[in-house]
């Protein structure tokens, strides 16, 4: 009856069946142990395991049988439609099968035994069989051994669905991982683009007269920028974070004004009711060496915090030395607050990201839930630790300790250095944003220099293909030819060495390094400060003009090998301009199309010939590119990478061709 009932479920049993997508999910060869297994236990030449759906039996494994058998004529109809082991001993003494074509001819099957393969649930979906062409009985060990074989075969299937869930679940993941990295990279790109801009002339408004009302004006809206500013940047750094990218960068500066800065920043989130103090120890050193750019994000976030959940009392930043060595002062940073403090409960999870203290924290005060996660990672990277200590409703204290090395190097006021000392200049701004190209044109023009805009990468060709210019500054986002691709044109096609500084709104990691690696001279992010672009164009003016950086093969390890077989060098450079080119536009094409395993596949030819070749840098991109397959996601470091990896190639390849042209 049970049986029967099952049978007229046909449609859960075959849902059941589905849930394993047994075709798709399993390699061709997974049963084989266990088939030969059962062969081996109950002595018979014939094992198999199948599967049986609406009209056909599915075998995914088979000792000593034809595996296209219709359903129709096979043993496993029964079987599947009980809830035991069926044993036939001899067929041809049993009514049900005696007169079956696999028992009178085909198969001539004279023994069979059959588990159904039954599902957690109650469905049977396929059946492990054992059959002999001579009558025989099982025993109980032998019994009992197909018994447990079917219960492996079973929760092999249900671990193979749970894995393929999980990568089912790994892949909305990682494209969950990629999106966010787009994101990321579009994001910083649409709003420093305008920040730059809102930065940049209110720079350039508080250089004009303006009589006391006005000057306050300009200077709210500029430490509104740099707010602003803050607050983008703590979600980049996000990413740089959690790719291990954020490293600091250690200069010398004036510790005790940088302190001064960031008060001054934060006094206008005063409120009334609340008196806010900056204290400093009279033994504070004046010159450190240090990332003074971090030290700042820490304190604005430590500040800013205690300012937003203090409606009145008193906040405090306070800055101790409580050790000296002969090159190192040790600097103890304390933030005191009278604001509502946090639970005991909530201590332990205020660092993680996106949290905050209680759940209605963000309703009534803001904030993206960001900071404190950030700065503990930045503390973090000072090899020191943040601590805290809370009362709730009477306030808190955040407080940690960082090592500075000592420094005799005095620190200028570089914002009033905007000194055009280096002549006039002819400049070629590359930029698609018409805000920022009036910017530009006013920071230039200020600064004494002649200039040319061009709005996208051929133009910017054109242009430079007519005129003579002493630099150019290159936005990396553009219509048409972007950045890299308009550097890598000038630098091949044009074989010019003109001083090229990369402008981008994007600074996320690693773009600095793909900027130089493109063939670019320097490195400004926006939003930028006039003294830091002023600073830029001396820096790479100061260098000379660069020879014109050409990619060529090192043709020293295969020559090597030449000397002990004659004739290698000439076949092997014949191979690579052969098949290079057509390995490099499917690797590319695979990139294209997201195809992981294709990338990896054609990347091992690649690397070989990067290694034969001494195409270290090359090696480099390639190796990014492979890193991100196996990651399984591609972002804009891979459209990078390929950019570089594809032009530089087909210059390496073009050197090679010439060269054997000449020699022959």
């Amino acid at each position: 009856m049970e049986a029967s009932e099952q049978f007229m479920d046909e449609l859960q049993r075959l849902n059941a069946l589905k849930r394993y997508n047994i075709l798709e999910t399993l390699p061709d060869h997974s049963f084989d142990d266990a088939t030969a297994l059962v062969s081996y236990i109950c002595e018979v030449p014939i094992a198999y395991i199948s599967f049986v759906d609406e009209t056909r039996q599915l075998f995914r494994s088979e000792i000593g049988l034809n595996p296209d058998i219709p359903r129709a004529i096979t043993f496993s109809r029964y079987t599947i439609m009980d809830s035991k082991l069926v044993e036939i001993p001899d067929t041809l003494l049993n009514e049900r099968f005696r007169n079956d074509p696999d028992v009178t001819g085909g198969l001539k099957i004279r023994f069979y035994a059959g588990v159904p393969l039954r599902t957690p649930d109650g469905y049977n979906i396929g059946v492990l069989c054992a059959a002999d062409h001579i009558p025989r009985n099982l025993n109980d060990s032998q019994r009992l051994a197909l018994l447990i074989v079917a219960r492996h075969v079973i929760n092999t299937l249900e671990l193979s669905t749970k894995n393929s869930e999980l990568a089912s679940q790994k892949k909305i993941a990682e494209r969950a991982v990629a999106a966010k990295d787009s994101f990321l990279a579009n994001m910083s790109h649409e709003i420093r683009t305008p920040l730059n801009a809102i930065i940049g002339f209110t720079e350039l408004l508080a250089g004009t007269r303006l009589d006391k009302r006005q000057r306050g004006f300009v200077k709210d809206v500029q430490t509104a920028g740099d707010n602003l500013l803050l607050i983008v940047n703590d979600i980049l750094d996000l990413s740089k974070i959690e790719s291990g990218g954020l490293e600091l960068e250690l200069h010398p500066f004036d510790l005790k004004k940088a302190l001064r800065h960031v008060y001054d920043l934060l006094k206008v989130k005063v409120q009334q009711a609340v008196e806010f103090n900056l204290y400093l120890d009279a033994e504070l050193p004046a010159m450190v060496s240090g990332d003074q750019v971090r030290l700042n994000q820490i304190l604005m976030n430590l500040a800013g915090n205690a300012l937003k959940f203090t409606s009145e009392g008193e906040v405090t930043i306070a800055v101790k030395k409580i050790e000296e060595t002969n090159d190192s002062y040790d600097i103890r940073f304390s933030v005191k607050d009278t604001g509502i403090g946090i639970s005991a409960d909530n201590l332990d999870t205020i660092f993680e990201r996106f949290t905050q203290a209680e759940q209605d924290t963000t309703r009534k005060f803001g904030g993206t839930g960001l900071g404190l996660s950030i700065v503990k990672q930045l503390v973090r990277l000072h090899s020191s630790d943040i601590r805290v200590k809370s009362t709730e409703g009477r306030g808190s204290e955040f407080f940690f300790t960082i090592t500075f090395q000592k420094t005799f190097q005095p620190r200028q006021n570089r914002e009033q250095q905007l000194v055009n000392d280096i002549g006039r200049l002819s400049i070629l701004v590359c930029e698609d944003n018409h805000l920022n190209q009036k910017l530009a044109q006013n920071v230039i023009e200020g600064f004494g220099f002649e200039i040319d805009i061009a709005e996208n990468g051929d133009r910017g060709i054109e242009l430079l293909s007519q005129h003579h210019y002493d630099l150019i500054l290159m936005d990396l986002q553009m219509p048409l030819r972007d950045g890299y691709q308009t550097t890598t044109y000038i630098r091949q096609e044009l074989q010019s060495s003109i001083p090229i500084i990369a402008m981008t709104a994007h600074s996320l990691v690693g773009e600095q390094d793909r900027c130089y690696d493109a063939g670019m001279d320097g490195y400004v992010p926006k939003p930028f400060k006039q003294y830091e672009l002023l600073e830029a164009i001396k820096s790479v003016l100061k260098k000379g003009p660069r020879s014109a950086k050409h990619q060529k093969a090192d043709l020293s390890r295969i020559e090597e090998t030449d000397q002990l077989k004659p004739g290698w060098k000439k076949e092997v450079i014949s191979q690579f301009l052969e098949k290079a080119p057509h390995e490099l536009e499917e690797f590319k094409n695979a990139v294209k199309r997201g195809d992981f395993q294709t990338v990896l596949q054609r990347s091992e030819q690649l690397q070989i010939w990067m290694h034969l070749f001494v195409l270290d840098g090359l090696s480099r991109h390639l190796s990014n590119i492979e890193r991100e397959a196996h990651q399984k996601k591609f972002t804009t470091e891979t459209a990078d990478s390929m950019d570089i990896l594809c032009c530089s190639m087909e210059e390496v390849l073009k050197n090679l061709q010439q060269q054997q042209n000449t020699e022959i």
